[in-house]
Parts: C-alpha cells; sequence; structure tokens
C-alpha cells in the first residue's frame, strides 16, 4: 500500500485530524489567541491535552481567564528546527470555556503541566478542537526557489 501525502500550494505537507492530535498530545506549551477589549491577543500558556479538549490552567481574574470564558479561541502550537529547516505547526478554533464543576477541576488540577506564573491559579479553561489544521516542514525539504 502506498501512502499518498497530501501537499499544499506551498508545498507543505497537509496533516490529518489523528497526527495533529498526536502532535497536541506530545507538546506542552502553545499559544492562545484571543480578543480582549476588541483587539488581538496571544498568550503563551502550559496545556494538556485531553481526549479531543485542550486544558489550560490559569489564575482566577487574568486576562485569559475573563476573556475567553464562552468565546471562540485560536490555539497554535508548533516546533520548529531552524538549522534544518523543518517542522510542523497545529492551529485549532474552537470554544473555549472555564469548567466549573469543582471535582473535574480539583481531579485535573493535579494533570495539568506546573504553571510557570509564580502566583495565581485555580481555574481549568477548556478550549474544544472542532476545526483543526496542520502543516508539517519535512526534513530536507528543497530550498524556495
Amino acid at each position: 500500500m502506498i501512502h499518498r501525502m497530501d501537499v499544499d500550494r506551498n508545498g507543505l505537507e497537509v496533516l490529518g485530524r489523528e497526527e495533529c492530535l498526536r502532535l497536541l498530545a506530545e507538546a506542552t506549551v502553545g499559544r492562545v489567541a484571543l480578543s480582549h477589549r476588541a483587539l488581538p491577543m496571544v498568550l503563551p500558556v502550559n496545556f494538556r491535552l485531553d481526549g479531543e479538549r485542550i486544558l489550560v490552567g490559569t489564575g482566577t481574574g487574568s486576562k485569559l481567564d475573563a476573556a475567553i470564558s464562552d468565546a471562540v479561541v485560536a490555539f497554535e502550537v508548533d516546533d520548529i528546527e531552524p538549522a534544518a529547516r523543518s517542522g510542523w505547526s497545529v492551529v485549532v478554533t474552537g470554544m473555549a470555556r472555564v469548567l466549573d464543576d469543582p471535582a473535574e477541576v480539583a481531579r485535573l488540577q493535579d494533570e495539568l503541566p506546573d504553571r510557570w506564573a509564580p502566583r495565581g491559579g485555580g481555574n481549568v479553561i477548556s478550549i474544544s478542537t472542532e476545526l483543526m489544521s496542520g502543516r508539517r516542514i519535512p526534513p530536507g525539504a528543497p530550498e524556495p526557489s
């Protein structure tokens, strides 16, 4: 059986949903893009993939906590090797919501990566993964002409 790789108009490998989920499961730092006071904002976050949802720990009253409750956000994670001119990127668009079940939040707090912020914590935000796309530049890709 020959595996045919889908390639976009720029020569990048198009990743399927399962590969995107696999890459998300291996990563721990991503970026949430949201609208805050009608302006775009991108925030780096520690995260964990839980099934098909992205979980982010955040502080009560933080910009992230306040801005994304029940909002559509974008989430991006990548791994780039500049010297090898290779890497991948996964972008998710989904609904973000603050989890409000105390038992679920307590269980998930232990499973989330440690926050880098020195203070805060306490809330868990879930981002759904309805829309997902990924691209990969394979090692050894030809130089652009």
